[in-house]
């Protein structure tokens, strides 16, 4: 199969890309590199791969990369809260405007798996599980772009919405900003985090479980197509104090500490039921425990030490 990411060096392209090119799909990633990573150099030696670097803003770069693939992996995006707030004209640009301009040169005949945040759902009810019949109420500018995003693409039927939990997991593109890998990562390096509102609940899928939902998708998209889908990690909806605990395990030096005052810039609070994913076959393969001894090997390597002289 044909596949077009764009966005394909990013955080979830890294894996994604590679993981398709292995399955035998015909991968061509657009990106516009912002970050000047290097990390699809690896799927260069696939004949079936193809890079092109440029916007996915640009309509006549996206026109005839749409008109060749068979199915679209939209992931360009100003991800996250503080980012999209940072720079809120790029934010509606690529993470709604792309989105509205590749529904509309694709055809009817192609495929789009499409991901979003399941932190559209905002702060749940105490108790409640968000399924995907739970009113869509973000709180964050990401999270608006990303709903009205999703309902352009369900608009068509040739399509599926993937709601991702929190990512967490090592990526050649790497983020330690992510809430899991942030806290393994000042786990390993301060052996100390403060924490707000850590009573706060969210989901959390890993990176290459994230993979293998879109080639679940692909491979069951006849069945699938027309709905949207919670991807998480079914036994992760826990808090931020839980999430310390489970990462304490591993690391016994590691202290946490609830801050008395102060409020966390992304105020998600919800927890997921992921059972229409799991109707359709899909099992994860990474859990919390297997994801942090990864994160604590992949800190072992990754400092970030830009300004300090050690």
């Amino acid at each position: 199969m044909k596949i077009l990411i764009t966005g394909g060096a990013g955080y979830l392209g890294s894996v994604l890309a590679p993981h398709l090119l292995s399955l035998g799909h015909e991968v061509t990633v657009l990106d516009n590199f912002l970050f000047r990573q290097a990390t699809l150099t690896d799927c260069c030696q696939y004949p079936t791969f193809q890079v092109v670097r440029g916007d996915c803003r640009d309509e006549q770069i996206l026109r005839p990369l749409v008109k060749n693939a068979d199915a679209i992996i939209p992931l360009a995006a100003i991800v996250g809260a503080p980012l999209c707030d940072r720079d809120k004209v790029a934010a509606e640009s690529t993470n709604l405007s792309a989105i509205q301009s590749l529904c509309k040169l694709a055809s009817p005949q192609q495929r789009i798996l499409m991901p979003v945040t399941n932190s559209g759902y905002g702060v749940g009810e105490s108790g409640k599980f968000c399924t995907e019949e739970t009113p869509m109420r973000p709180i964050s500018l990401y999270g608006v772009t990303k709903v009205r995003a999703e309902e352009t693409v369900l608009e068509r039927e040739n399509s599926i919405s993937f709601r991702l939990a929190t990512v967490f997991g090592m990526s050649p593109r790497m983020r330690v900003d992510l809430l899991l890998n942030d806290f393994v990562y000042r786990a390993v390096n301060d052996r100390a985090v403060l924490i707000f509102e850590g009573h706060f609940k969210r989901n959390f899928i890993h990176v290459r479980d994230i993979a293998r939902v879109f080639t679940h998708g692909l491979d069951h998209f006849d069945s699938m197509k027309g709905n949207a889908y919670n991807a998480g990690l079914d036994e992760a909806n826990i808090s931020k104090l839980e999430l310390c605990a489970v990462i304490q395990k591993h690391l016994p030096k590691f202290v946490f500490i609830e801050a008395p005052v102060g409020e966390d810039p992304d105020k998600r609070d919800y927890i997921v039921s992921n059972q229409r994913l799991l109707d359709t076959g899909f099992r994860t393969e990474w859990n919390l425990d297997r994801g942090i001894q990864e994160l604590i090997k992949g800190f072992t390597i990754l400092k970030n030490s830009i300004y300090s002289n050690v």
